[in-house]
């Protein structure tokens, strides 16, 4: 099956306690596209100026990526941010936030996107994303991502997007901002009342939680001792997470559980080097390896008490 992703394209500059960069690929868009398109057919929507270098363009073609729904804007500049991580990498400072282009955004899907059976709803706008759900018809599936600042400013249209979608991707502040609550748990049950069927609240290094109305599943991080950049982890996560489930017809409980560790994996790749330098050179076994690590890290024989 085919993957709908609408949401953010940028142009990133980056400063860490191990490196830095300027005027790098990013984007929610940017990170969960390639993400997914390591599974299935990716179509992405977003906008760009014409000052997007056409070798982020080639390589969006290189990956299968179908852009007729990229908008290429002339006599405008792309979306930009810039920030710098703290040296435990867990503390994100923004320096700049340039909109430009992005501030006129307007999801316009071409015809043949429309009836796409799995959509993502990445990190934008949620009015841009009650835009996208009205024109999309009848999809199997449909997961949204958010962050503090639509639901600290636009908390209402976001309540909106939950009742209409089927899984909720949010990492754990958001998701105890939106519910306010300290207890990861109570959150989870306050979020699936609000409509989605299952809730995956991301904990970063610490691993992932993923909720539903009669089932709990849990996943560690991979252990890494090189980090380089976070930026667009969670992207990658959601890219890799909508890209194994759009591989089968339906998604079972043990799908969407290997889906938890595929994009944990990806993620993984994603913040040992900046921008999507490292993920876009991953080959299937490379990925296929770390998932192995990855389920022998938490796998134990049963317990007899």
């Amino acid at each position: 099956m085919t993957v709908l992703i609408v949401g953010s394209i940028a142009l990133d500059s980056v400063k860490t306690p191990f490196g830095e960069v300027k005027g790098v690929l990013g984007g929610s868009a940017t990170y969960s596209s390639i993400a997914a398109s390591f599974f299935v057919p990716v179509r992405m929507v977003g906008i760009v100026g014409n000052d997007f270098p056409r070798r982020y363009v080639s390589l969006f073609k290189k990956r299968g990526i179908d852009i007729e729904g990229l908008q290429i804007v002339r006599n405008a500049k792309t979306f930009q941010w810039a920030g710098h991580y703290e040296y435990d990498m867990n503390q994100l400072h923004t320096l700049a936030t340039c909109v430009n282009v992005f501030e006129h955004f307007r999801p316009t899907l071409p015809q043949h996107y429309r009836q796409t059976p799995l959509v993502f709803l990445a990190n934008i706008d949620p009015e841009l994303q009650l835009e996208v759900l009205d024109q999309v018809e009848r999809p199997r599936l449909v997961l949204c991502d958010s962050m503090k600042f639509w639901i600290e400013g636009k908390r209402d249209a976001l309540l909106e997007v939950l009742k209409r979608v089927d899984i909720v991707l949010l990492n754990d502040s958001e998701a105890r901002q939106l519910c306010d609550t300290t207890n990861l748990q109570k959150a989870a049950r306050m979020l699936l009342k609000m409509g989605p069927r299952r809730v995956v609240i991301k904990k970063g290094e610490h691993g992932c939680l993923m909720f539903g109305h009669d089932t709990f599943f849990a996943a560690p991080a991979f252990p890494l001792e090189h980090v380089k950049d976070p930026t667009g982890a969670g992207d990658t996560f959601a890219g890799g997470f909508i890209g194994w489930l759009a591989r089968s017809q339906r998604p079972t409980e043990i799908r969407l559980r290997q889906a938890v560790i595929v994009g944990s994996t990806l993620a993984s790749f994603t913040v040992e080097d900046f921008s999507v330098k490292k993920l876009v050179k991953l080959t299937p076994d490379v990925i296929q390896r770390r998932c192995e690590g990855l389920k022998t890290a938490s796998h134990f024989r049963k317990i007899c008490v």
